[in-house]
């Protein structure tokens, strides 16, 4: 009875009420089905990441220890360069190694079988860019020349000069025609000797009994060229050359154009060298970046900036070809690169180190009554020269020697008479002439005279190879 009413009260509520105990049941109907969905999706994906993408790293439940080598088969290999270290990348085989003692089937050890792997994809990696690069390298010419440094059972490695067979118009010739090398002195006494030209006369004791000759300030290219030939360390293989030396006699080949020729006379004999040097195959080896040659003239004369006649010298230094060579001058330029300033030829060229060391001995126990001494002449068309108020002040001075200079016949052209003076005197000036730099400060270096100097181009900006930088250390 209970129960039939209790049919019939619920038969009679309201419609709303039903309508919302019926809400009620699809509501939760619903979430099971999104639920249901949610950890199917995630049981998908969990799946194909840990069995698809994962595949190489499965260990089977059946025998543990064993690798599934099929899968490891079908690891890609990485396309770009990568270098292998001792941990295992994140794209290689994952192992479990906290069973350090778990054997696998073929019976090794999952470090041996992790050592396996490692090797078997380290052999198909590509070449890193380094090892590409070194391959590349050894490609080069001049690599061989580099590697002699590498044997050191070999006392010219690294140091081999290639010197070249010029023809004879470049070099040999000229010496032939000496008597043109200079418009106001015969050289063909000073090319003589291999350069040095003749012995010097010792009359007046100013000398050393032997090593001492009247060597010309400009004959650095012979004596280079010659000095070349006793060099212990040439090589008829250029490809095993460091440099390669070119014997042109750059230095008498201008000066027997300067005055009273055009610049394509002057010219003539750098662009038909710089011809004859681009069609060689040592040349092709590097642009010529390993080439040198030597002249015993300024760097100016070398420099011509325009192609006008009254213009100085000619423009072998600045021929494109030539830049790439490099080239050792008496007196380079500050401002370019490619040239180098050597010294000056002296009197005095001694034949062992134990002549040095005497010759210095001596020089250290004279006794110098001149405070100071000044050899040259006056520029009185420079009006920035001071040669002329020092040639004054040296006059009138009871501490100065003075040896006045000019064109002909006078003492600054007898070397005993200028180094009897620069041995007498403790300082000996050295301004400027026609170019920064004099010969004459090297003589008196020799002579054991403290050389001064009125500009940086004279000295310490000149001849960086040879001069200290610390002034200080110059006595």
């Amino acid at each position: 009875m209970f129960g039939n009413l209790r049919r019939r009260l619920a038969g009679t509520l309201p419609l709303d009420d039903r309508m919302e105990k019926g809400q009620v049941r699809n509501r939760h109907s619903r979430v099971c089905l999104l639920a249901s969905l949610s950890a199917f999706f995630w049981f998908v994906l969990l799946y194909f990441h840990f069995v698809m993408l994962g595949g190489s790293s499965v260990v089977t439940q059946s025998n543990p220890a064993t690798v599934n080598t099929e899968s490891i088969k079908k690891i890609p290999r990485n396309p770009n360069p990568i270098h292998v270290s001792s941990h295992v990348a994140s794209d290689s085989p994952k192992f479990d190694v906290s069973r350090e003692k778990e054997i696998s089937a073929n019976g090794k050890s999952k470090d041996e079988s992790l050592k396996i792997v490692k090797s078997s994809n380290v052999k198909h990696l590509p070449v890193n860019k380094k090892d590409r690069a070194h391959s590349q390298m050894a490609k080069y010419p001049f690599m061989r020349a580099l590697r002699t440094r590498e044997n050191k059972s070999d006392p010219c490695g690294g140091r081999y000069i290639y010197v070249y067979d010029l023809p004879p118009r470049f070099n040999e010739n000229m010496l032939k025609e000496c008597r043109s090398l200079s418009l106001w002195t015969n050289m063909c006494k000073y090319t003589t000797n291999a350069g040095l030209g003749p012995p010097l006369e010792n009359a007046e004791g100013v000398f050393s009994n032997t090593g001492w000759y009247a060597t010309n300030q400009f004959a650095v290219d012979v004596i280079f060229s010659n000095r070349m030939k006793q060099y212990e360390c040439l090589t008829n293989d250029s490809s095993l050359a460091a440099a390669i030396f070119v014997p042109f006699y750059a230095g008498f080949d201008i000066a027997r154009y300067l005055w009273g020729h055009n610049v394509s006379t002057r010219d003539a004999s750098s662009l038909a060298l710089v011809d004859w040097l681009m069609k060689r195959p040592e040349w092709g080896i590097m642009g010529g970046k390993d080439h040198f040659l030597v002249a015993g003239r300024i760097t100016w004369d070398f420099r011509r900036l325009t192609d006008e006649e009254y213009d100085w010298g000619n423009k072998l230094l600045f021929l494109p070809a030539a830049k790439n060579m490099s080239m050792l001058v008496v007196e380079s330029s500050p401002w370019n690169e490619n040239d180098y300033g050597i010294p000056y030829p002296t009197y005095f060229h001694p034949a062992k180190d134990a002549d040095v060391f005497i010759w210095q001995e001596r020089m250290s126990k004279l006794d110098r009554k001149w405070l100071y001494c000044f050899a040259g002449a006056p520029r009185p068309d420079n009006p920035k020269s001071i040669r002329g108020q020092i040639i004054d002040q040296c006059k009138n001075s009871k501490v100065c020697k003075l040896l006045e200079c000019d064109f002909g016949e006078s003492k600054c052209h007898s070397p005993s008479s200028i180094m009897q003076m620069f041995q007498s005197s403790l300082f000996c000036l050295q301004p400027q002439g026609d170019s920064y730099t004099r010969r004459s400060a090297f003589d008196s270096m020799l002579a054991g005279c403290i050389p001064v100097f009125f500009h940086p181009g004279s000295a310490y900006t000149q001849y960086t190879w040879h001069l200290p930088r610390n002034y200080s250390l110059m006595r």
